[in-house]
């Protein structure tokens, strides 16, 4: 009986590898064709530096900027082929240029889908036709929400836009451009003389103290049934079929960026599902039960300090080696594709509740989720057949390689040593829980603070 049991699972191991192999490969190739979101935040920044001028100190201007923010723009916008912009950036480079600079031609003026783009389009043809050509008012307060389209427009046309751009407009963008700018060396330093001060501990007492961690009754072919299988097969495959039709039937009347929150939201959702029934049974199979009280992942939440604090103390040591990292990638390889499309979504979101669906699941679910199957069951096991360094390494790999994006898995896989870290020296699922939704709040908040 066991024997048949053990073929059948090596069986079901096999076939989930070899689907998994072809599936992470195929995802890892889509990401090439990918755009990076990298050139998008340049451009956010330099927009906002642009509504942010009026309100910036003279002494403080030479500091923030080198050249001119729209010069700045379009020097950007002419180093990628027309074609490959996003509509928006298009658009832009179309506000900014010169009729001679034009040399676009019938059809790539034709091929905007946004019905606000398509119709200012038409009118800037008139406008580079005949230059006293004026924009009426129903097509400007179209571009009311976007700010710096807007801005754009009143310098191209020539119109009053101190109602809608005003000094405290321009206030919130300087506080904003400061934000940005500030807050990542500001984590960058504490984050280093925090590393600093460990390394010297570490090296002043020889060793680091791992703390004792639990591991499951699982081996190692349970792992690849839970990540090929359960992760893989069940939740990428198979569950986005269900959580896509659900969302194709409730969102009929719903606009776009919500919808697209919603398959988002729901298709996290039903991702997690397969795996955590998967470790559920496994754990009721060597167990008889499953009884939360007994702490299976090791969560340790209490005290809840000892939790939270093993986590931002985590979050800060690794942003120096991520962000050195994503430095020498970005040295190594021009124009790196294959950005997180989620990214893109919050960028130009501008749906109130489609933005908390995305909040709750990047800092919410997405940590609890990962960190339950790659720390919490993985690692450990791992850290057991293979020893702690190795464990910690071969964990990171996978949960780099899970995201499927080839310029992300450096820093993702960077990220994934310091959680594997913090997890055998905190002993807590619970800092690393707390660093992961860290790392993910401050991906978001950056992005909040880009929007314009």
């Amino acid at each position: 009986m066991n024997k048949n049991i053990s073929k059948t699972k090596l069986f079901l191991a096999l076939i989930s590898l070899i689907i998994t192999f072809f599936v992470w490969q195929q995802g890892l190739r889509d990401s090439l064709s990918r755009p990076s979101v990298s050139f998008d935040i340049s451009q956010k920044e330099k927009e906002i530096a642009e509504l942010a001028l009026p309100a910036i100190p003279i002494k403080f201007k030479n500091l923030l900027f080198i050249n001119d923010p729209i010069e700045e723009i379009k020097n950007s916008l002419n180093e990628i082929s027309f074609d490959q912009l996003t509509e928006r950036n298009k658009l832009i480079w179309i506000i900014s240029s010169k009729s001679n600079e034009i040399k676009i031609n019938n059809e790539d003026f034709n091929s905007f889908d946004n019905k606000k783009y398509k119709l200012l389009v038409e009118n800037l043809k008139k406008s580079f036709e005949d230059n006293s050509y004026k924009l009426n008012d129903d097509l400007i307060n179209l571009f009311k929400e976007d700010k710096f389209i807007y801005h754009l427009m009143s310098k191209r046309f020539d119109f009053d836009e101190s109602q809608l751009i005003t000094n405290i407009l321009a206030k919130k963008m300087f506080l904003k451009l400061i934000a940005i700018r500030l807050i990542p060396f500001l984590t960058i330093l504490i984050g280093s003389l925090l590393l600093l001060r460990t390394l010297w501990s570490v090296l002043a007492s020889r060793k680091i103290e791992w703390k004792e961690y639990k591991t499951l009754d699982l081996d190692l072919l349970d792992m690849v049934l839970l990540i090929s299988g359960g992760f893989v097969v069940l939740g990428e495959v198979i569950s986005p079929l269900f959580s896509i039709t659900l969302v194709e039937l409730i969102s009929s009347n719903l606009s776009i960026e919500l919808t697209q929150s919603l398959k988002i939201f729901f298709g996290y959702l039903f991702m997690a599902i397969p795996p955590l029934l998967i470790i559920f049974y496994q754990i009721k199979a060597f167990d008889n039960e499953f009884n939360l009280k007994k702490d299976y992942f090791q969560f340790n939440f209490l005290p809840i300090k000892n939790a939270i604090f093993p986590g931002f103390k985590g979050f800060l040591m690794i942003i120096p080696f991520v962000l050195l990292v994503s430095l020498i990638m970005n040295l190594l390889i021009d124009n790196q594709n294959g950005s997180n499309p989620l990214l893109e979504i919050v960028l130009n979101n501008n749906n109130l509740f489609s933005f908390i669906l995305l909040f709750i699941t990047t800092t919410f679910l997405a940590p609890l989720f990962e960190e339950v199957i790659f720390r919490g069951v993985l690692l450990p096991i791992l850290s057991r057949e293979f020893g702690i360094i190795l464990g910690i390494t071969i964990s990171a790999f996978i949960f780099a390689l899970a995201h499927l994006s080839v310029s992300e898995m450096p820093p993702l896989f960077t990220l994934g040593i310091g959680l594997g870290i913090t997890r055998l020296i905190s002993g807590r699922l619970s800092s690393t829980v707390v660093m992961h939704s860290l790392w993910n709040g401050m991906t978001f908040l950056n992005l909040i603070l880009l929007r314009t």
